[in-house]
């Protein structure tokens, strides 16, 4: 049941749901008199996700020794209520949006630790786990945590062997992957410890690796993603080219 008083047609999608009302069969608001409301019945599904209804206000005015009705139309917006994993989130926290997004976000970090977490909407260990994610993210700003929805990204999750959640990976720079591990409220201390230990200042030369090429070529082969990754031919070096057209002469 709500409690809306709404002007027939004026507004979509609620507008079938609403009723107009004259100023002698409605009843105010206790500290509001010149608010008139009615009570309307909705179906079971909600329909308030960010939408958008309108309150009419009637005012009543004396005139020729008559009250004349006058109203006014308030709008309100109701906002969608962020989910349990959109909560606290920190600027140096980003959702990933498929494979080709995890791929480029890790190649281009750069020297920075980057942390994935591998989290479930419908994970208790989760759930209970994530304001302390956002505690960290938000006392180490030069550190990059990517997080992954295992529902929205499945078969994504397969091709890089995730199967226990929640589920962390570091990375950085040239060395790669740095460590993965499962860890609850329960074991935190784990996820501190690798924090500690991956944070220090370190230098790595070269490009940020990110995946494995394993991973990378897993996630190629893998039907249900758009993702493109060519092989990468293995170079030899001009010496060992040398030293096979020796051996060649020789025999």
């Amino acid at each position: 049941m709500a409690e809306i008083l709404c002007k027939n047609n004026l507004f979509s999608p609620y507008s079938h749901l609403c009723t107009s009302v004259s100023p002698k069969n409605s009843s105010s608001v206790v500290g509001f008199p010149s608010l008139q409301f009615r009570s309307v019945k909705f179906s079971s599904q909600s329909f308030f996700h960010g939408g958008k209804f309108i309150l009419q206000e009637w005012k009543m005015i004396p005139k020729r020794g008559n009250l004349q009705a006058s109203h006014a139309q308030m709008s309100l917006c109701i906002g969608k209520a962020l989910r349990w994993w959109e909560k606290g989130l920190q600027p140096n926290m980003k959702e990933i949006q498929s494979a080709q997004d995890l791929v480029i976000s890790l190649s281009n970090s750069g020297n920075k630790l980057v942390i994935v977490d591998f989290f479930s909407p419908g994970c208790g260990g989760c759930k209970a786990l994530h304001p302390k994610i956002c505690q960290f993210a938000e006392q180490n700003p030069d550190v990059q945590f990517l997080q992954v929805n295992y529902e929205d990204h499945k078969s994504m999750c397969y091709s890089l062997n995730v199967h226990v959640l929640p589920f962390f990976r570091f990375y950085r720079g040239a060395h790669g992957r740095l460590c993965s591990f499962s860890c609850t409220n329960a074991t935190i201390k784990k996820f501190k410890d690798a924090l500690a230990k991956h944070t220090t200042d370190r230098c790595s030369l070269g490009h940020a690796k990110g995946l494995e090429e394993s991973e990378l070529l897993a996630l190629a082969s893998n039907k249900d993603l758009s993702f493109n990754y060519p092989k990468k031919s293995v170079q030899k070096s001009p010496l060992e080219s040398e030293e096979k057209t020796l051996v060649t002469a020789w025999r």
